[in-house]
């Protein structure tokens, strides 16, 4: 059963949190970070990103990165200011973009739990990405941006939620993409109740930030004594229910056909695939929408054969065994130069501007993956295709440190 620590947060005060408040690292490419936080030096970016304030060259793996990052926290810890909370604490985090909301417990979870697959995970790991945020984490000794996580919901946890969030809110402010984000602060009693009752939670699961876990577990390895406990025991992150999960489709561009045309190549997928005109978003499972010279099809993926694991029974897996490798070449989609990933949240208007900039000669839009499918193939101790799910709205960055 997973356990909940309340942490004593290092953390904006509530006049500066929207300036601090940034997206997580790794959704934005380094000219978008550098966009987002021009003109703001309280942008947590500076610290989660320090190469936007290096020369353009500069290896984002130097030592003088990591020196730029410290060196920020330094500043922003004083500029900001941010300040240390009186005594440790549970937060409630409310995430509400448009219509949906979703409503977590932020705390600090067990790296000892994580490593024991309590924890559980459905994505492999990059070593230079580990390597990356387990030296960030080391050098500012801290952990600055939350893992995303998720379980199978639970009445009396939402309930309790749900009671704190009448409160006085700590944060609440709509960011530049018209999120809203609102933190309470959990009373000592509420926060009593939510750790015995995530105590009756069977698993958590990741739902994103697989690599800043990792790094958490290895960053306890050079930072921990063995058999004393230390805040490097834990690691940052918030929980939702599976119930208010939203999980958008992570959709594919391919560079070129391969040597077809676009004709030839439609008339080859049509032998062995029921292709139809049809909108640019799927509307139900098994169905792809490809984007081609200029139009929509609905393209019906063909059943997973009998004795299919759970991950292979996934559209993606099915679009890739099908349709990329043996009519497009795509090999290995996680190092193919010729395939792209768009999450959802861009829209199918970017897979239309892709192909007819010809940036991409044919745009898939995925159905998407629901928790469900996510928990059974992480129960199944299977790890799912690249760039599988896109998890929207997603957590700020900055607002809760814990610093270790």
């Amino acid at each position: 059963m997973p356990t909940v620590f309340p942490f004593r947060a290092l953390r904006p005060t509530p006049e500066v949190a929207a300036l601090v408040a940034a997206v997580p690292y790794d959704v934005v490419t380094t000219d978008e970070a550098r966009a987002l936080a021009e003109g703001n030096p309280l942008s947590f970016l500076h610290v989660s990103r320090p190469e936007l304030g290096l020369a353009s060259e500069t290896n984002p793996y130097a030592d003088e990165v990591y020196e730029a990052a410290q060196r920020n926290f330094t500043q922003l810890v004083s500029g900001a200011p941010l300040v240390y909370e009186d005594a440790p604490s549970l937060y409630v985090y409310r995430l509400q973009m448009g219509a949906h909301a979703q409503t977590g417990v932020a705390a600090c979870f067990s790296v000892d739990e994580y490593d024991r697959d309590i924890i559980r995970k459905h994505e492999k790991t990059r070593k230079d990405k580990e390597d990356d945020r387990t030296r960030h984490i080391v050098e500012l000794r801290a952990q600055t941006g939350p893992v995303f996580l998720t379980y199978p919901a639970q009445a009396e946890i939402t309930a309790e939620a749900e009671a704190v969030a009448t409160g006085s809110a700590l944060f609440d402010f709509t960011a530049a993409d018209g999120v809203r984000h609102t933190i309470w602060r959990v009373p000592s009693a509420s926060a009593e109740a939510l750790t015995a009752l995530f105590a009756r939670v069977p698993l958590l699961y990741i739902a994103d930030g697989h690599h800043r876990a990792a790094s958490a577990s290895r960053a306890r390895q050079r930072l921990a004594t063995p058999g004393v406990a230390s805040e490097a025991d834990r690691f940052l992150a918030v929980a939702f229910p599976h119930d208010q999960m939203q999980v958008l489709p992570y959709n594919r561009t391919v560079k070129d056909l391969q040597g077809q045309r676009p004709g030839e190549f439609l008339e080859r997928l049509q032998r062995t695939h029921s292709v139809a005109p049809g909108p640019a978003t799927p509307t139900r499972k098994g169905d792809v929408s490809m984007f081609l010279a200029g139009h929509w099809h609905t393209v019906t993926l063909n059943a997973p054969s009998t004795g299919a694991s759970p991950s292979e029974s996934l559209d993606v897996s099915l679009l890739n065994d099908q349709i990329l490798a043996p009519l497009l070449g795509i090999g290995d989609v996680r190092v193919d130069k010729r395939i792209d990933f768009l999450g959802g949240a861009r829209g199918t208007s970017a897979l239309e501007r892709a192909v007819g900039t010809g940036a991409a000669a044919v745009a898939f839009s995925m159905y998407p993956v629901d928790v469900a499918d996510l928990m059974t193939i992480s129960d199944a101790g299977e790890i799912m295709p690249p760039k599988s799910t896109w998890f929207e709205p997603k957590l700020r960055d900055g607002l809760l440190i814990h610093v270790i």
